[in-house]
Order: structure tokens, then sequence, then C-alpha cells
């Protein structure tokens, strides 16, 4: 069974972990986390998955879980990096966080950007020099709903706000990696993305991955709300 993203936060929490590997062979990294994998859903985790950048040195777990008070979630995260202490000789955890999906949509009637492994997905990050994310939130939503509907190839895609910093990211499913670069090629960064975020002071950064691996042992007891399309729960980003 595919992972999924939701296209809101009402019922499930997401957390992402980005490792930078620091030896050359990644296997046993890999192996550790499809462990890790397995031991979060003692925690709760009802999906998980692992990203591997295609031309960079990244690796991003990816987890879903229900959803938790504030308390409950600095506990978990206290919890996980515990866990994590035994793959500190074979990568350093540079970001990790979680956060909260505020738009989305799909080309297929879905409700949530699916995915399996051997997917390619395509992520963009956006940080804020300003401790005030909400006019970056709303310019990636705009650049979102700009984007999507153009971007051939591209079968979903989600908004995700940081919960810990002035962050936002979108996250897109491909049908094929050479359709995700066309879509590179062809398209005008000046044209396409400056108009939204160019009065910002941002760090921008683009990568793109292979979906390496993908634990679904529990998606089935999970239910996505029937929605097709949603997009802030309603018209508008509400801030926490």
């Amino acid at each position: 069974m595919a992972c999924f993203v939701p296209f809101n936060n009402r019922n499930l929490d997401v957390t992402l972990f980005v490792f930078r590997p620091t030896v050359v062979l990644v296997d046993e990294l890999i192996d550790s986390l499809k462990q890790f994998c397995v031991c979060t859903e003692t925690l709760g985790c009802v999906q998980s998955s692992i990203f591997k950048s295609i031309h960079g040195n990244l690796i991003i777990w990816y987890g879903g879980w229900m959803k938790k008070s504030t308390e409950n979630k600095e506990l978990l995260t206290s919890t996980l990096l515990s866990m994590l202490t035994s793959m500190s000789s074979m990568a350093v955890l540079t970001e990790y966080s979680f956060f909260d999906a505020y738009a989305g949509e799909s080309k297929d009637g879905s409700n949530a950007a699916k995915f399996s492994t051997g997917d390619i997905v395509s992520m963009n990050i956006i940080a804020s020099s300003s401790t005030d994310l909400n006019d970056v939130t709303y310019a990636n939503l705009a650049l979102f709903k700009s984007r999507f509907l153009k971007m051939e190839g591209a079968t979903a895609g989600v908004c995700l706000k940081c919960q810990s910093m002035p962050m936002v990211a979108c996250l897109y499913v491909w049908k094929s990696l050479l359709l995700c670069y066309s879509w590179i090629l062809t398209s005008d960064y000046r044209k396409t993305m400056l108009p939204y975020l160019d009065r910002f002071s941002l760090s921008i950064k683009y990568d793109i991955f292979w979906v390496i691996y993908v634990s679904s042992e529990n998606v089935q007891n999970y239910q996505i709300p029937p929605q097709r399309h949603v997009l802030e729960n309603e018209e508008n980003p509400k801030m926490d």
C-alpha cells in the first residue's frame, strides 16, 4: 500500500528527519533506517518512508503520526533522537521537525499525495529569516496554486509548514524522473518563482529524491478524510 501525505493537518502529524551521510556506502545506514521505521510503529507511527537524493547527499525519513499534543510531540521527538544515536557514526542529522500540511492537490482526484517505493518526489524548502511565517506561507501557497496544474508529469503536490522553525516546503510526486527533469529545464525560475518570493529574505533549497522504502503495515488502519481537494482546510491558511 502506498504511503501518503494528506492535504491538511486535521488527522495526521508529519515529521521529516534529514540526514547527511558521512560514509561512502550508505547501505548500512539505509538498513538502520528501515529498522527505525519498524521501531517507530510501536510509538504510534502509522506510516513511514525513506527518500534518497538522486544528485545530492541527503536522505530523508518521513513519518506520519496520529495527531498529538505539543507536549507529546516533544516527548516523542526526544525518544526518536535517542533511538537515532546508534546511527551517528554513519550520518549527521541536519534537520528534524514536525510539519503541518496546509494545502494540496492531485490530478487524479485523490485527497493526498501518494507515493510508493521506486517513485520520484521533489521537494523545495523555503527558510525565512523572519520569525513571522504568515506572509511566506501565503506566498508558498500562491506559488503552488499557480504552478501545479502546469507541471506535466506531477501527479500530486502538498504544501507544508514547519512547526518549530520559520520554514515552508512543497513536496511533489512525479510519474517519472524524465518528466521531473523536463519541468525543471523548461520552467523559467525568474518568471515562475521570483514574483512570489522576491520581496522576502529567503534561503531556497531544491532536490529530487528516489523513494527507496515505504513501510505500510499500519496504513490500512488509517482512513484519509473524504475530501477531493483540500486547500488549507478552508480557503485561507490558518496560522498557529
